[in-house]
């Protein structure tokens, strides 16, 4: 593991951070409705091509500083007994990863969300959130301390329109004392479908705003996954990235730190690293 005062130098010095969200079907590779059906085994039994998708995977989301993860796998039957998240995290060159189990089927399957970061968080919580069926939650991983500091969540939210509100409520009670923030990952829902819930854009108004198409990968339709922004939070490129990895493409934002949270973040690392 590189010391972490090495991995600070090219990511802080530059005042921005490079993110990335990808929902990753635990590497299924769809391209056609009909695959949902042909290929639907797959969720449950492993493939041996499974690897090589990871492995490809791991080729792109290694350029970016922080990157969340839905779908992902812990380590099953079917996933050959690899833990995605952490495999990902040592093929692509993160030091610092961490997974989430949302549910639990034991051997069979272990449905979770997952963070990788070239920085050290100063401190990481998980949510379980609230909904009709069990299985849905967020990684919350603060990055520095005090007012300044950057909160940044993944996360995967349900289908129904009423889970989805019960989720975004939750969120908002978290997300409202925070100054720099970002939320990232699947929210099953359109940026329309976000501004009406006015609870949630008052604690976090959308910014970026420009819908991204990202769902079906194949023939994109649906802007289903998100890089929300806090206002005090600047995104430069925003772009949809053409993998066809799964049935959903990632989605990726470089971000522009407003000084107070760079020094919050920086002053961190040097206490961790002195």
């Amino acid at each position: 593991m590189p010391h972490l005062a090495d991995a600070r130098t090219p990511l802080l010095d530059g005042g921005h951070l490079k993110l990335l969200t990808f929902n990753l079907q635990v590497g299924i590779q769809t391209s056609a409705y009909h695959h949902y059906l042909t290929r639907s085994w797959q969720h449950l039994l492993p493939h041996p091509k499974r690897m090589r998708r990871l492995d490809m995977m791991s080729e792109v989301i290694g350029r970016f500083d922080i990157v969340g993860l839905q779908e992902v796998d812990g380590g099953s039957f079917r996933s050959s007994q690899i833990n995605q998240v952490e495999y990902l995290a040592t093929r692509a060159g993160f030091p610092h990863h961490f997974q989430q189990l949302n549910r639990n089927l034991g051997r069979i399957a272990q449905h979770s969300n997952g963070l990788l970061s070239r920085l050290a968080p100063a401190c990481i919580e998980e949510y379980r959130l609230p909904g009709t069926l069990p299985g849905r939650g967020a990684i919350h991983a603060r990055y520095g301390e005090g007012a300044d500091a950057l909160h940044l969540f993944v996360a995967h939210l349900a289908l129904s329109h009423r889970g989805r509100v019960r989720q975004l409520d939750y969120l908002s009670e978290i997300i409202q004392p925070l100054r720099h923030v970002v939320v990232m990952g699947d929210l099953n829902c359109t940026p329309e479908q976000l501004h009406t819930h006015d609870r949630f854009c008052a604690s976090l108004p959308l910014h970026p705003v420009r819908p991204l198409l990202s769902y079906p990968s194949w023939q994109p339709r649906r802007a289903l996954d998100h890089i929300l922004l806090s206002d005090s939070l600047e995104a430069g490129e925003v772009r949809v990235l053409d993998h066809l990895f799964s049935d959903h493409l990632p989605i990726a934002v470089d971000v522009r730190l407003p000084p107070a949270c760079l020094t919050a973040m920086t002053e961190s690392l040097k206490r961790a690293h002195p």
